[in-house]
Parts: C-alpha cells; sequence; structure tokens
C-alpha cells in the first residue's frame, strides 16, 4: 500500500502540481460507478480513493484505474503498528485539497450529521479541514430520501460547509421510479472542476 508523505498544504492553482482529489464510496448500488468517477477525475487531478466496507460489494476494482490507489478500513489499522506511526485518515486529509464522497448513502449521511466516526471514510470526515473543500452526492431509494431524517441530516452538513451535487430522478435499482440516483460521474467532476476553475480566477479566494 502506498505511503503517503505529510505534505504543508500549497495552494491549488499553483503550476507546481495538479489539484488532489480524495474521492471516497460508501454502500449504495451507485458505487458501481465508482470506477467510472475515478476514471473522470484521474485524467485531470491526482486521486486517492477510500471505499467503505459496504461499498466494496458493488465497487468493480477490474476497471478500477491502475494509477489510483484504493483504501479501506483494513488499511487503517494495517499501517498503524506503534505510537509515532502515521494515521491514515489523518494522512489522507492532510493530502486531500478535495474531498467527494459519491455515492453517499443514507447511512453515512446519517453518521456524519451525527458526527460517528466508525471506520476509515468517517474519520476522514469527522478530522477534515472544512476550509477545504467538500463535495456529496447522495444515492438512495426515494422514500429514503424524502424521510424526515435525511432533510435534518443535510441541513447538519451544510452548516459543516459540505456541498450537495443533489440527486435526480430515474428508475432505481429496487425498481422504483423517483428521485434518488446519483448524479452522474461526469456531472459530479464538472461540478468540482469548474469550482476549482471559479477559486482560481482573479479576484476569487484560493485554497491554501
Amino acid at each position: 500500500m502506498e505511503h503517503i508523505t505529510s505534505v504543508e498544504p500549497v495552494q491549488v492553482n499553483s503550476a507546481s502540481r495538479k489539484p488532489r482529489i480524495l474521492l471516497a464510496a460508501s454502500g449504495s448500488v451507485a458505487a458501481i460507478k465508482f470506477a467510472n468517477l475515478c476514471h473522470c477525475f484521474s485524467e485531470w487531478a491526482e486521486v486517492k480513493a477510500v471505499a467503505t466496507k459496504a461499498s466494496l460489494h458493488f465497487i468493480d476494482k477490474v476497471s478500477f484505474p491502475k494509477d489510483v490507489v484504493l483504501y479501506t478500513d483494513d488499511d487503517e489499522w494495517s499501517t498503524w503498528k506503534k505510537v509515532g506511526d502515521s494515521v491514515l485518515h489523518i494522512e489522507l486529509r492532510r493530502w486531500a485539497d478535495i474531498m467527494v464522497i459519491a455515492p453517499l448513502s443514507a447511512n453515512t449521511l446519517g453518521k456524519i450529521a451525527g458526527g460517528l466516526c466508525d471506520n476509515l471514510l468517517t474519520c476522514i470526515v469527522r478530522a477534515w479541514d472544512y476550509n477545504k473543500p467538500f463535495f456529496v452526492a447522495p444515492a438512495m431509494n426515494t422514500f429514503m430520501w424524502n424521510n424526515p431524517f435525511t432533510e435534518r441530516h443535510l441541513m447538519t452538513i451544510d452548516e459543516l460547509g459540505i456541498s450537495l451535487i443533489p440527486p435526480v430522478s430515474k428508475r432505481l435499482a429496487c425498481g422504483d421510479y423517483g428521485n434518488g440516483a446519483m448524479a452522474e460521474p461526469s456531472l459530479i467532476f464538472s461540478t468540482v472542476r469548474l469550482f476549482l476553475h471559479s477559486r482560481s480566477q482573479p479576484g476569487s479566494s484560493t485554497m491554501s
């Protein structure tokens, strides 16, 4: 597993390097598109990926970009042996300029809103520097999306500064038709890239 070197934050729009994007997938059927999402970003940025245990049921590792390292909960524990060793979730949050969770499941949304951190992904979120951009693209059944808890949880993460890439209406994997399908990888990619481009324009604040 690749070692992450701790670095001081630098301006993303610097010509010295590409943006560093941390992509993450949680347990939704939409995780079948995660490899595609990683391909979209890896052609433009440095990418590292994180997957929850549940999301691995849907992720196609065969089609995963070969230059993208995929971290799981097992790596969180295997990379730490003694006091003084690097802590993976801290190293990843330091490394990244931007974080994107796509898909964001109802379960992981609830965990983030409640401050829980019981796996690699949610530990990164709990340790995240919210001065840096953070996007989520939810994916869940329509009835789960319309549940009152979802609205409360979305309000909570909005207060943290997390940006929502809304789901879309379509025929869902369960057979229902309605809102709750994850936005397409191309839209997620273009949203993040346009955001970063707008931040790099003269007169705009840059991320550091």
